[in-house]
């Protein structure tokens, strides 16, 4: 599966796959390599997306310049390993994945990626965090349905292909919610 990355706003500067990163340093400090495993473990979010080591690594040095990781080098005693730099959270970093992770997406095409990977953190970190980001997702769904449903005005015999499009849209948005 290849990785695909969600859009900045200005509501949301960062994106999925660096939010992702926060959320394996908000269980505690991690050094490049083992936040690069934990990423693309099969039992985890690498079921999601795939990532390249080196792009990880560019994307914490940004992370880092932008206030939300602090990286610290690590020399490890009696070891042949050159030093690592081991990241750790700013209150800024833990901030932004609190939001980020505690909040549904906005839209149904954020689904596939954006909520799976706030409910795989969820669902690691804290008790009660999934079922209220379910109820949360599960609430703006329904609000996506009622709103399809409202909008819905091509019949079949009219307009074929916004017919299908409703109708897809709809049947989606019933399958996210079963």
């Amino acid at each position: 599966m290849p990785w695909r990355q969600t859009m900045r706003t200005p509501a949301s500067p960062l994106l999925t796959i660096e939010h992702a990163l926060l959320g394996f340093l908000y269980e505690r400090p991690r050094h490049g390599y083992e936040i690069y495993q934990q990423m693309s473990a099969a039992s985890g979010l690498g079921q999601v997306w795939r990532l390249k080591q080196g792009h990880l690594y560019a994307l914490l040095a940004k992370l880092e310049e932008s206030g939300y990781v602090q990286a610290a080098v690590q020399v490890q005693p009696h070891e042949a390993r050159p030093p690592r730099k081991v990241y750790t959270l700013t209150t800024a970093g833990r901030t932004a994945f609190l939001e980020w992770r505690n909040s549904p997406v906005a839209r149904g095409r954020q689904m596939r990626s954006e909520f799976l990977a706030k409910f795989y953190f969820a669902c690691r970190q804290e008790l009660g965090a999934a079922d209220n980001l379910l109820a949360q997702q599960a609430g703006a769904c329904e609000h996506w349905l009622a709103d399809l449903r409202r909008l819905a005005t091509a019949s079949p015999q009219q307009e074929m292909f916004a017919y299908a499009v409703q109708q897809f849209r709809i049947t989606q948005i019933q399958s996210f919610l079963a």
